[in-house]
């Protein structure tokens, strides 16, 4: 902090400084650090215990990945509305009992493979014990009423398909 004389003062450890470059480096001392310490110390001591809210408890589960699931991407069009789709087949042939796969999308702000490109999105798909695989595709609102988006889990065959339809694929 700055007083009245044009001096620095740390208010932590009651020291004065002649000039900024001084005081800074007094706060990267061991003193200023010590009494840092000291106060988050004494600070934690005195604050009584905060009842903390309910949080869910999640299980994090430790499963061996076994690879990447199959998968066919299949570009359809159709004549009716002159829109262009895409339809996501991933196969998972040794997929747990009564499991379920997910899929999600997931900006290009959110992952971290590659430099950040507010031109596309990402969908991915995830079971266990598979690998969680994405498909990079362009970054525009995705039509999710009923006939044009829609995903289906076939326990039998274990696939599951993924149909979506956007503004992007208008010719």
């Amino acid at each position: 902090m700055r007083n009245h004389l044009g001096s620095y003062e740390c208010k932590l450890c009651l020291t004065l400084h002649n000039n900024e470059g001084n005081y800074l480096a007094h706060t990267q001392g061991k003193r200023h650090q010590t009494n840092l310490a000291k106060r988050a110390a004494r600070e934690a001591k005195e604050a009584p215990a905060q009842p903390q809210p309910h949080k869910r408890k999640v299980n994090i589960r430790k499963t061996v990945k076994i690879g990447r699931p199959g998968y066919r991407v299949t570009k359809q069009f159709d004549p009716e509305t002159k829109q262009r789709s895409l339809l996501f087949q991933i196969e998972y042939p040794e997929i747990e009992d009564l499991a379920k796969p997910r899929h999600r999308f997931m900006s290009s702000y959110e992952q971290r493979v590659q430099q950040f490109d507010k031109r596309y999105q990402y969908l991915l798909f995830a079971a266990e014990p598979y690998e969680i695989i994405a498909f990079k595709v362009p970054s525009t609102e995705i039509d999710k009423s009923t006939p044009k988006f829609f995903s289906h889990w076939d326990p039998d065959s274990k696939m599951f398909t993924v149909s979506l339809l956007s503004t992007w694929f208008t010719p």
